[in-house]
């Protein structure tokens, strides 16, 4: 831009200068054999000035030539730049394709295996329900001898007093191997309908972990990683179909806070792994304040709580209805952190009452001893005393009183009076527990399990 203007500059003085030479040449003159002339002073000054603008003008044009080429020389050196930008750009655009393709074969593969186990957990149901059915066949066949049996022994006392016959002792001899023929295959069906309903839930379990893989919050995590174009695609249907060990890779959540903190905000069912655990199946009350994992609910007497040690242990009842979750699970859940116990009371009034202890529960080599503090709320403090006492049923006498059993004494683990006893443990609180401030029995009694922030 420069270098145009100073040419432009240039141009115009030639061409005045060209006109006023030019103008004079237009006037007419005498001959120059009339007239004696010497050159005027001020032509000469004019030729000499013009000799100084053509010198001035090539010194400016040569420092703008080496200004130029200065310039030319940075504008290449910014080219190169831009150009070694773009091809990183392009290099780096060519491995988030690749790294795009291989997510888009992985999720086709995870979508093949979701479908594949869907499959497979359909045939296992169609197989339980026809087991099911044989089963009920071979009942009613089992109760058609039995009654079968029932009248061959009235007729043997009938004819106790004379000889039997050897065709009737032949006929009680083979329906009595039918009958244990029945009974054995019976026993073999139950096992394998057992089988049936683990591999179900295993494939349950499966499911929805895929689910989770396939969500969109996966996806993106998974593309904002950093790329490494020699990283190999790892095969998730061998991954997924291998051997039960494979389960400890999946990152199932610990608790229910944990599962309200990923975003599920519903209650429900769902599958948790506290840490040193296998996988199992808890119920989450998800609320406004977090999620909590319940680990007894009594509300419609569908469960019978008058159990042994083993029941309690390993957990009983139905999570949708009543039911114990289990020692070993509860103690699996607070060995990770500081856990608060809550406890809530209602009747068919719809009266409530509620408290909160801080919780921890030891393992079974101390009988799964309790610890509480009572925190809050508007039931009076029913455990005050029962911090430090261990675990007791009707079949094993655990608890500090010698002579007594506190769960024989309170039917099972349960104390029937909630305001006036200790508890054995926090199970023992019944869903028949009297309560003074209330005045009446109640019809509504779940424990939540909540971790401490």
């Amino acid at each position: 831009m420069k270098l145009l203007c100073l040419l432009l500059v240039l141009a115009s003085s030639i061409a005045a200068v060209h006109l006023e030479t030019s103008g004079r040449d237009e006037y007419p003159t005498l001959p120059s054999h009339v007239f004696i002339t010497a050159p005027s002073p001020t032509e000469a000054k004019s030729r000499f000035a013009m000799l100084d603008d053509v010198r001035l003008l090539a010194n400016g044009l040569l420092q703008l030539g080496q200004s130029l080429r200065e310039f030319v020389h940075k504008t290449k050196a910014q080219i190169n730049d831009i150009f070694q930008k773009l091809n990183i750009f392009d290099h780096s655009f060519y491995q988030l394709s690749v790294v795009t393709s291989e997510i888009k074969e992985e999720e086709e593969e995870l979508k093949k295996t979701t479908n594949f186990l869907k499959a497979n957990n359909e045939e296992i149901r169609n197989l339980s329900l026809e087991i099911n059915s044989k089963i009920n066949n071979i009942l009613q066949e089992r109760t058609l001898l039995q009654s079968k049996v029932g009248s061959l022994e009235e007729r043997l006392k009938g004819l106790s007093q004379s000889m039997v016959p050897a065709d009737q002792i032949s006929e009680i001899t083979t329906l009595k191997e039918v009958i244990e023929a029945q009974e054995k295959t019976i026993t073999n069906l139950l096992k394998a309908v057992n089988e049936q309903h683990d591999q179900l839930d295993h494939q349950k379990i499966k499911i929805k972990n895929l689910e989770e893989k396939l969500s969109f919050d996966s996806f993106q995590d998974t593309v904002d990683k950093p790329m490494d174009s020699d990283h190999a695609t790892p095969d998730m249907f061998g991954y997924l179909t291998g051997n039960s060990t494979g389960l400890d890779t999946i990152d199932f959540p610990v608790d229910c806070s944990e599962l309200y903190n990923k975003g599920e905000s519903n209650s429900g069912i769902y599958v948790i792994k506290p840490n040193q655990s296998e996988p199992f199946n808890v119920y989450c009350e998800m609320g406004s304040d977090g999620g909590s994992t319940v680990i007894q609910r009594r509300v419609d007497g569908s469960a019978d709580f008058d159990q042994t040690w083993e029941k309690y242990e390993k957990g009983f009842g139905d999570l949708e209805k009543d039911f114990w979750l289990g020692l070993k699970k509860i103690h699996s859940i607070t060995q990770q952190g500081v856990y608060t116990l809550r406890v809530d009371l209602g009747d068919w009034k719809e009266e409530k009452r509620w408290a909160e202890y801080c919780f921890s529960l030891e393992g079974p080599s101390k009988d799964y001893t309790l610890h509480v503090s009572h925190l809050s709320g508007d039931l009076p403090d029913a455990m005050a005393n029962s911090t430090g006492m261990r675990f007791s049923t009707k079949d094993r006498n655990k608890d500090n009183h010698r002579n007594s059993n506190c769960a024989r004494n309170y039917t099972g683990t349960e104390l029937h009076k909630l305001i006036q006893h200790n508890c054995c443990l926090m199970a023992c609180i019944p869903i028949t527990a009297i309560n003074k401030t209330m005045s009446r029995i109640a019809d509504i009694f779940v424990i939540f399990l909540t971790v401490v922030a």
